[in-house]
Parts: structure tokens; C-alpha cells; sequence
């Protein structure tokens, strides 16, 4: 991975996941690209997790937080079981519906989830927890509509306080974004505690790790668009922003030269809902 993995959201005032899309004047149509990006930087983990979940035909699966459905068609091809999705913004979820009329989507809060308890085989989120102000509300919630066994899968979460810049000249950059995060009410650092945090919400057999990064001198003159485009949204109106032209062309010097490493750790973590006692 060579790019900042976040997904562009931000905190509703009670802890939800994001604002709607409809409240602004980018659509998720101008976000769906960035997030296919991600999850095909996310992909080889994503399936070889489904493919070790022991996961049933007849079961059912959610998503919480599918967004536009960056990844929800690929856990309905990947996964056995039937696959359903849910996100509280309902413009992203009419998005979503459009490319995937085959899936049920459901418009709901991750911090109160609308159904019933033990109702799915298996819960997974992607790049959600970030924007989440309490995580271990939305993992118990999780937990709860999970049936005792089933699976429990945080398949990517950032951790900018990790990130590693170079050339020297371009360190700046994830102190600031990071920063910039926060302020929209992300919790920039959530990886790192992935682990505890499945924990707390009472799974066993928690598992993790953290994703690597490959570099080729193809894909570093090649460049990446939507990286920039996304860090001056993110530091747009900033005391920084006047010096991100002097940086990208620091950054399309590096590349060229094949001497740019830009990785943000992004962790990962699964486990089971314990059998009844």
C-alpha cells in the first residue's frame, strides 16, 4: 500500500459514522473511485479472512458501513453466504443499490443496528472505526446481532500515527493530514487498538496483524491522483494548504526517481462470539 487508506467521512454528533453525502456538493459518485482504490489494496486479505471463516451457504453476512459498496460485491462473490449491507447515509446506499440491486442495503446507525440478536452469521467493517467516536459501541453492537460462533471481521483500519513519509522534505505531510483528520472528528490511531478493542466487546480467538507495502518503480512514476486530491481536501482552508504545490511536485520528483515511500500501517482483526454458557 502506497497511499493514505482513509475514506473521507466524518462524525455525526452522537458518534455515527458519517454525514450524509446529500449535505455537501460531492456525491458518492466522487468518492466510489478513491474507495474501489482501497479495496483493492485491502483485497488479498479480505479473501483469504472469508476463505478462513468457515462461513455457511445458508448463513448470512453484514456489512456495517458499506458506503457506495466498495467492498459489499466482492464479499457477496467472495463470501458463502448471503451478504447484506448497512450505512446511515441514504444517498450512498441508493448509490450502492444502483450497482448491486441483488443485495439487500439497509439505511441504519452501526451505533443502534436494526435487527435482531444473533440474526447473521458473520459482521465485518472496512475503514469505519475511524469514524466512529466510541468503536466499542458499534463492536457490541456487532457482537450482539451475531450468532454465538460467528465471526466478527475488522478488515481495515488505519493508523496515521505510523506513517512513514520520505524524502525528509515530505514528513511534513502526515503530521498535517493526520491533524486535519482529527479535526473532522476522526480517531486517527484506531488500528493500533483493534485488538483490545475486539476484546473488550467480548470476542475470543481474536487474531490480527497489520498489512505490508510494495513498491515498483512503475507504480511510483505512475503516480497517484486521487492521493492528492484527497490531501488538499483534507487540509483545504489550512495555514498549510499554500505549500501543497511546492510538496506535490517534491513528491512527483520522488516517484519519478523511484526514492518515494509513503505507507500508513492499516491493521486488521477478527474473532468469534463466544457459545452460550
Amino acid at each position: 500500500m502506497t497511499s493514505t487508506p482513509h475514506q473521507r467521512r466524518e462524525h455525526s454528533p452522537r458518534g455515527g459514522k458519517e454525514q450524509s453525502f446529500s449535505s455537501g456538493n460531492r456525491g458518492p459518485a466522487t468518492w466510489h473511485d478513491r474507495y474501489r482504490q482501497q479495496a483493492e489494496w485491502t483485497r488479498p486479505i479480505r479473501e483469504r479472512l472469508l476463505a478462513s471463516a468457515g462461513l455457511s451457504p445458508t448463513g448470512r453476512l453484514l456489512e456495517v458501513g458499506s458506503g457506495t459498496g466498495a467492498i459489499t460485491g466482492d464479499l457477496a462473490h467472495s463470501a458463502p453466504s448471503r451478504t447484506y449491507g448497512l450505512d446511515i447515509d441514504a444517498a450512498a446506499n441508493a448509490f450502492a443499490q444502483t450497482a448491486l440491486p441483488e443485495i439487500p442495503l439497509v439505511t441504519g446507525d452501526a451505533l443502534r443496528l436494526p435487527f435482531e440478536e444473533g440474526v447473521f452469521e458473520a459482521c465485518v467493517c472496512h475503514f469505519l472505526l475511524l469514524w466512529i467516536a466510541d468503536p466499542l459501541i458499534v463492536l457490541r453492537e456487532m457482537r450482539r446481532v451475531t450468532a454465538p460462533g460467528g465471526w466478527i471481521a475488522c478488515l481495515a483500519e488505519p493508523d496515521y500515527g505510523g506513517r512513514i513519509d520520505h524524502p525528509e522534505e515530505l514528513r511534513p505531510l502526515g503530521d498535517w493530514q493526520a491533524k486535519a483528520l482529527r479535526r473532522q472528528g476522526a480517531h486517527t490511531e484506531v488500528g493500533r487498538t483493534l485488538l483490545g478493542l475486539l476484546g473488550d466487546a467480548g470476542l475470543v480467538a481474536v487474531e490480527g496483524g497489520v498489512l505490508g507495502a510494495t513498491w515498483t518503480s512503475s507504480l511510483l512514476a505512475a503516480g497517484e491522483p486521487t492521493e492528492w486530491e484527497t490531501l488538499r481536501l483534507d487540509l483545504e482552508g489550512s495555514k498549510h494548504a499554500w505549500r501543497l504545490d511546492e510538496l506535490e511536485e517534491s513528491d512527483r520528483r520522488a516517484r519519478l526517481r523511484g526514492s518515494r515511500v509513503l505507507y500508513v500501517p492499516t491493521f486488521f482483526a477478527h474473532g468469534r462470539v463466544p457459545p452460550p454458557r
